[in-house]
């Protein structure tokens, strides 16, 4: 069943680490002709892939415990401070899994708050040192237009991503 209005009931919203899924990757990728959700990625392309890590312009961005807390910190303080609800989050090593209400607000608006926000916590924390941002440009920002979505996209983050990780900086 939808919702009656032109609203979202949430964004399923997920940004990835720099260089962490380059074109030509083993797991397929995606580009803006080849991003529609339910279609097959680009195959695996080792050419390609060693291309696009000779013209990264810096190494591949990994996010420790500190940097995984310091980025679930900031998802947690945006929704705070500009009144959304946050209803999942889960950090990993090399991308971040949210399902947020956020009443007024476009996905962008969102995803862009909560890329600026990470890595600003993460400086504040003493856990990102360098001028350039850890994320890649733009992200996935679907809309859930039911329950059901919602629901399942809470399940696909809380559940979906394998098991915790031990915190072994600590």
């Amino acid at each position: 069943m939808w919702n009656d209005t032109e609203t979202p009931l949430a964004f399923f919203i997920t940004f990835r680490c720099y260089g962490t899924w380059l074109h030509g990757d083993r797991k397929g990728s995606v580009d803006r002709h080849h991003n529609v959700y339910g279609t097959p990625r680009i195959p695996r392309n080792d050419t390609w892939n060693r291309i696009s890590r000779t013209l990264a312009k810096h190494p591949p961005v990994k996010l420790n415990a500190e940097r995984r807390r310091s980025v679930t910190s900031a998802i947690h303080e945006t929704c705070d401070r500009r009144g959304w609800y946050l209803r999942a989050v889960n950090v990993r090593t090399n991308h971040a899994h949210s399902v947020v209400t956020a009443p007024g607000s476009d996905p962008d608006s969102v995803l862009n708050a909560f890329k600026a926000n990470a890595t600003r916590k993460m400086r504040e924390d003493g856990n990102w040192n360098y001028d350039h941002s850890p994320w890649v440009v733009n992200g996935s920002k679907r809309r859930l237009w039911n329950e059901r979505s919602v629901a399942n996209a809470i399940d696909y983050v809380l559940n979906g991503q394998g098991d915790d990780f031990p915190d072994f900086d600590r």
